[in-house]
């Protein structure tokens, strides 16, 4: 039997966007963005582009589900908030190392916070 997160691990190793969608913390309706992601063995990160003050970002701390979307292979997952400031830049080095330093820095505006995915 085909595990969808085996399918969905496979997809998000050749690509470089994903959908990512969240509970709105207020409306309580499905929100979907397309986002930049790092995937490393079963983790993924993401790194929301005004940080703290990203709107997913502020629906994650209130629900924690994720719906993760790879061209079609969808799978649940719930989000961790890392706060930690030597984590966050763990995680922005890995961003800088993948999409390249000068990319990052044009399009994320605040980086104070980063989410973990265990996509295992």
């Amino acid at each position: 039997m085909p595990n969808p997160k085996d399918d969905l691990k496979e997809r998000l190793a050749r690509y470089r966007q994903i959908k990512l969608s969240v509970i709105g913390r207020k409306s309580g309706k499905t929100i979907s963005i397309p986002v930049w992601f790092v995937l490393e063995s079963d983790k993924l990160y993401l790194l929301p582009v005004k940080g703290s003050d990203t709107q997913w970002y502020k629906n994650v701390l209130k629900n924690p589900s994720i719906r993760i979307d790879a061209r079609g292979v969808e799978a649940e997952f719930r989000g961790k908030p890392v706060t930690d400031a030597k984590a966050v830049n763990s995680v922005i080095e890995k961003f800088r190392e993948k999409y390249g330093a000068e990319d990052v820095k044009k399009y994320y505006s605040k980086l104070d916070v980063a989410v973990l995915v265990d996509v295992d």
